[in-house]
């Protein structure tokens, strides 16, 4: 008998508050700091910190700027990050599909 294993998920992004970060950088080249913040629900220093993990991680980039006089910070997935995500995406939807077909097996 075959063991067949799931594809396990990225255990960098395995986070809800990492992967909803990556997600809304995923629709995007690049994102302001705020529209961050502000999708995802999270607070400046929750996003601030995971993004600063995920960059140490090689997949997000911050770029720190001005608008004008204003200081702003961008976040953009990396090729590697986006990769990544994609990877985790479908691992989750491998696993996601076991758990279907397994409550779709008569009872016994």
């Amino acid at each position: 008998m075959v063991t067949h294993h799931p594809p396990l998920p990225d255990p960098i992004i395995n986070t809800t508050t990492r992967l909803s970060l990556m997600a809304v950088l995923a629709g995007a080249q690049e994102v302001e700091f705020a529209d961050v913040r502000d999708t995802s629900g999270l607070s400046d220093s929750v996003v601030s910190k995971q993004a600063t993990a995920l960059q140490a991680a090689g997949y997000v980039t911050i770029r720190k700027g001005h608008l004008g006089r204003r200081p702003r910070t961008w976040l953009s997935l990396t090729p590697a990050g986006r990769a990544a995500l994609h990877r985790h995406i479908a691992a989750l939807r491998q696993i996601v599909d076991l758990a279907d077909r397994a409550d779709a097996r008569p009872r016994r």
